[in-house]
C-alpha cells in the first residue's frame, strides 16, 4: 500500500501543500474551514504526521528529555506526571530516562537524549545528601531545568520545595494550639530535607519563647520498623511530649505504632495527656482511609511539576532568559491527627 503523503492530503482536500503544513504546525492565520477540510482529508486517508522528520527539517524538537532516578519516590513520581501532563498540553512529548548511577549511566542516558534530538533536560534530583547536581547534568550542554526536595548550591533553572517554610508552618499550628513539647521523628543524618525542615522547626520554637532540644529529634532510617523504634523510646523518656512532625509517610505509619505501644492514642486534643498529635510532610491521602485522618503539610507536587515545565517552555522560546529559581511553599492540610 502507498504511503499517504502530505501532497496526497493537500490534494484531497483542494489546499497547497504549504497550506497543509501549517494546520500540521498549528502556525499561520488559517479560517476554521480549512482546517476542517485538512483535517477532514488526513482523517479520510489516514495520514500520519512524522513528528520527528518535521522537527528535523526546521531544526526544531518539540521532545523533552525526564531523568527520574528514583521510582520508589512518590514526590518523584507525581511530579513526573505533572510536568508530562503540562508538557503535553503545550504541544511537547516527553523521553524518559532512568539511568542506575550518575556516572556512565547517566551520561549514556544523556548520550541518547542527543541522538533523539531532544529540545532540553528536566532533571527530578533523587540524592537527598547532596549539595550540588551530578557532573554530568552541570556540564549538559542542553536547556537544563532541575527538580529538587532540598536545597541545593547550583547557578540553574531551579523547582524546588520550601522545607524549612513547611516545618515552621507545621510547629506554629501546633503551638498555636496549645502544644510547648514538640519532637521530629524520622530522616537519616545528612539529609538535606530533614537539615531544613529542622531549622524551619527550631525558628518556630525559638520565636514562640519555647526550647529548643536537640534530643526531641532523632535520626532513623526510612522504615516504619525503625520510626516506630524511634517514637516509642522517645516518648518512654520523654512523657510530656504532645505532638510529633513525621520526616516521611513511612516516619508517620511507625509513630503511630510506636505511640501506641506506650499505651497512648492519636489525636488533636491537646489536654487529654495520653493523646499525641502528628503532622507529616507528604500528600497523605493514601493512607487517609486509617482512623484519625491525617494532616500534613502537602508536598505540592503537582504544582512543582507545572513550575518545571513552564519553566522549561520559557527557556526553549527564550534562550537568554536569565536563570530562575523558583521556591515553593506547601499548605497545611488539616485533618483529625493534629
Amino acid at each position: 500500500m502507498k504511503k499517504v503523503s502530505i501532497i496526497d492530503v493537500a490534494k484531497h482536500a483542494g489546499v497547497s501543500v504549504s497550506t497543509v503544513s501549517l494546520v500540521l504546525r498549528q502556525k499561520g492565520k488559517i479560517s476554521e474551514a480549512t482546517i476542517g477540510k485538512v483535517n477532514a482529508a488526513i482523517t479520510t486517508l489516514g495520514y500520519v504526521h512524522n513528528v520527528a522528520a518535521a522537527n528535523l527539517r526546521a531544526n526544531t524538537s518539540n521532545l523533552i528529555g525526564l531523568i527520574l532516578r528514583d521510582f520508589s519516590d512518590s514526590f518523584s513520581i507525581k511530579v513526573m506526571a505533572s510536568i508530562v501532563q503540562e508538557l503535553e498540553k503545550q504541544g511537547y512529548m516527553v523521553f524518559l530516562g532512568q539511568p542506575l548511577n550518575d556516572g556512565e549511566h547517566l551520561e549514556r542516558t544523556l548520550l541518547s537524549f542527543k541522538q533523539q534530538g531532544v529540545a532540553g533536560v528536566i532533571y527530578l534530583a533523587s540524592d537527598t545528601r547532596a549539595a550540588s547536581l551530578p557532573e554530568h547534568i552541570r556540564h549538559c550542554p542542553l536547556p537544563l531545568v532541575a527538580v529538587s526536595q532540598s536545597l541545593l548550591e547550583e547557578k540553574c533553572n531551579l523547582v524546588m520545595r520550601d522545607n524549612r517554610q513547611a516545618a515552621n508552618l507545621a510547629a506554629r499550628y501546633l503551638i498555636e494550639r496549645g502544644h510547648r513539647n514538640i519532637a521530629y521523628i524520622g530522616g537519616r543524618d545528612g539529609c538535606r530535607i530533614r537539615e531544613q525542615r529542622l531549622l524551619g522547626f527550631r525558628s518556630a520554637m525559638t520565636q514562640n519563647g519555647l526550647v529548643w532540644r536537640e534530643e526531641y529529634s532523632p535520626a532513623c532510617t526510612d522504615d516504619t520498623q525503625a520510626a516506630a523504634m524511634a517514637t516509642r523510646q522517645l516518648l518512654e523518656k520523654n512523657n510530656t511530649i504532645t505532638a510529633l512532625l513525621c520526616h516521611s509517610p513511612d516516619a508517620m505509619i511507625g509513630s503511630i505504632s510506636g505511640i501506641h505501644q506506650v499505651g497512648r492514642t492519636v489525636g488533636k486534643d491537646v489536654f487529654l495527656t495520653q493523646q499525641v498529635a502528628l503532622i507529616g510532610f507528604e500528600d497523605m491521602l493514601h493512607v487517609n482511609l486509617t482512623s484519625p485522618s491525617l494532616t500534613y503539610v502537602s508536598s505540592a507536587s503537582e504544582e512543582t511539576g507545572r513550575q518545571a515545565a513552564g519553566l522549561m517552555i520559557r527557556r526553549l522560546k527564550e534562550p537568554d532568559l536569565q536563570t530562575q529559581r523558583i521556591t515553593l511553599s506547601g499548605q497545611l492540610i488539616v485533618r483529625e491527627s493534629a
